[in-house]
């Protein structure tokens, strides 16, 4: 029996372990990826002491603070939680089961797909959801990125670096996102913005060739490229939970100030919560998780 589990490895179920290691709180922390998605950026400018980082050296910080303090981290997925009595049973795609008192969900976001059919036929095949990981296959190539907000931007950036060309495709009028970005797109010869574009389908054989759009670009409603970066935010998964019927909001988990849910037992924090005032950012992450240690501590002890 565990006093805490913490479902999620990125910067808040991190945090929340480094803080859960302080409190003496008997925990473990469970997660597909180590650093969560926050690994996967390419460039993190606006983390306290860190001038410029890339997001996989920040998470392996993180990562080695909580191992340091005596976290164990699991590499495994939980598939089904249960609610006992006085406790929670958790099974995982290994087929291991775990009992808990507590549960802290930190599982972030997954990136949002544009549900195009042909999306999936070229995944891994042209298409990607991750600049850091698959650009290095992309150097000297023609390349676009569909987004139009920060991790857009800092992923055409990155891969400005590697391919000959890049183009950003986004459905908006202007670019969202920090200023900073913004300049230093406009000033990047590599780098070409199409607006009020779409891209509607994916065109090639055994791998991607080009790309169908709902606009014209140079007199022609198809470029011909060799990837595809889609960027386009990312959403909650939701599904683990669904069946307890926690509240939520707008698609997040509803939390309270103190980092609850509706189920007494279960906390939540970072992107896939309604906190923050909806400022995703990996700072929040990690602040919220920090905050429902704290929450849990005080929770455990009234508990005794």
């Amino acid at each position: 029996m565990h006093d805490l589990i913490i479902i999620g490895s990125g910067p808040s179920g991190l945090t929340a372990s480094i803080y859960a290691s302080r409190y003496k709180i008997n925990h473990i922390v469970i997660g597909e990826i180590p650093g969560g998605l926050a690994s996967e950026a390419h460039k993190i400018c606006n983390w306290p002491g860190e001038i410029e980082i890339s997001g996989p050296n920040l998470m392996n910080k993180i990562k080695t603070s909580a191992e340091k303090l005596g976290a164990e981290i699991q590499i495994d997925k939980i598939i089904n939680i249960t609610k006992q009595e006085n406790s929670f049973l958790l099974k995982t795609s290994e087929s291991k089961e775990y009992q808990t008192k507590t549960i802290l969900i930190a599982m972030g976001t997954k990136p949002r797909k544009l549900d195009i059919d042909s999306e999936k036929q070229f995944l891994g095949r042209g298409v990607s959801y991750c600049a850091t990981c698959d650009g290095p296959f992309f150097k000297e190539k023609i390349v676009a990125v569909l987004g139009g907000g920060n991790s857009a931007m800092t992923a055409a950036l990155y891969l400005a670096d590697l391919a000959k060309q890049v183009y950003i495709i986004y459905r908006g009028e202007s670019l969202k996102g920090e200023t900073v970005w913004i300049d230093q797109i406009k000033n990047n010869n590599k780098i070409t913005t199409i607006y009020n574009t779409k891209v509607i389908d994916f065109v090639g054989n055994t791998k991607l060739e080009k790309v169908k759009l709902d606009n014209k670009f140079n007199d022609s409603d198809e470029i011909v490229l060799d990837g595809v970066f889609i960027e386009i935010g990312s959403e909650p998964d939701l599904e683990l939970v669904k069946d307890l019927n926690i509240e939520t909001e707008n698609g997040h988990i509803k939390i309270k100030p103190d980092g609850s849910t509706s189920l007494d037992g279960i906390f939540a924090s970072g992107d896939i919560t309604n906190g923050s005032n909806h400022f995703r950012q990996i700072i929040t992450a990690a602040s919220e998780g920090a905050i429902a240690s704290n929450s849990i501590h005080r929770y455990l002890s009234l508990k005794k």
